[in-house]
């Protein structure tokens, strides 16, 4: 099972205490996030789309010994993962997405509310500007503290978000966010494409998924025919936050996995 991270955390501590589903667990940085490789620059931000991400870390498995494998993504890493299991149905058993709905699905319910608390999605895709003013003080711009997250995750994630390569590279994701992954979505609804695995869907009873988007079930009938979904006690990071709970979660999906473990 693959784990991936979200915006700014690393997975191996975004993750810690949720890893009881008797599967092997593989938790990557997410391309150009954390201390993964940091894709090379593109106008069109291919290197940097979810498309790539998703062949990219599908390899890795690969090279792992993991031919099929279900995989759970959180926030940034959510959209990896469900590129993921849409670009490569016969790799994926089972996805779980964690505080997410397809992008070009945000994109189109964009309303006021949603441009006042998602402003970073327009401000981090513009070129240059972000990385001056990010680069100016990381913390005070991603925030977090050591007192919520716990010493040894806040310092991994500080690690990261102070990295100018990092930085740079996590902007990037957010640039292909609205260029060429929103077109890879569009043609997955022009040719009719769906998930061919079980979905779990996730959200943070204290984040802002049900404000914005109503019934989170609902906006992703038209991407599945097999979803079930469900709240976590938290916020934001429901995995430091209520791990107890995520891994409940997770167990009742991804359970059956423990009989195929070493059959792939």
């Amino acid at each position: 099972m693959q784990l991936e991270n979200a915006a700014s955390d690393t997975p191996e501590n975004d993750f810690k205490g949720v890893h009881k589903t008797g599967s092997t667990p593989v938790c990557p940085d997410l391309p150009g996030f954390g201390g993964s490789f940091k894709p090379a620059d593109r106008p069109d931000h291919a290197n940097s789309s979810k498309r790539a991400k998703a062949l990219a870390l599908v390899e890795l498995m690969q090279g792992l010994g993991h031919d099929t494998f279900s995989v759970a993504g959180h926030d940034r890493g959510s959209y990896v993962a469900f590129r993921m299991a849409m670009d490569h149905p016969d790799r994926i058993r089972k996805l779980a997405v964690l505080d997410g709905v397809p992008i070009i699905e945000a994109l189109a319910r964009c309303r006021e509310e949603f441009a006042r608390r998602w402003w970073h999605w327009f401000f981090y895709a513009q070129p240059e500007k972000p990385e001056r003013a990010i680069g100016a003080n990381p913390l005070a711009w991603y925030g977090g503290c050591a007192e919520t997250m716990g010493e040894e995750n806040f310092a991994d994630f500080a690690r990261a978000v102070s990295d100018p390569g990092t930085i740079h590279t996590m902007l990037e994701d957010y640039r292909a966010g609205l260029t060429v992954d929103v077109a890879h979505d569009r043609e997955d609804l022009a040719e009719g494409r769906k998930l061919q695995c079980p979905l779990l869907v996730l959200w943070s009873e204290r984040d802002d998924l049900p404000d914005l988007y109503g019934d989170v079930v609902a906006v992703w009938k038209r991407w599945t025919d097999d979803i079930r979904g469900a709240s976590i006690p938290s916020g934001h990071h429901m995995a430091e936050e209520a791990p107890e709970a995520l891994a409940h979660a997770l167990d009742a999906f991804f359970g059956p996995l423990t009989e195929s473990v070493g059959r792939e």
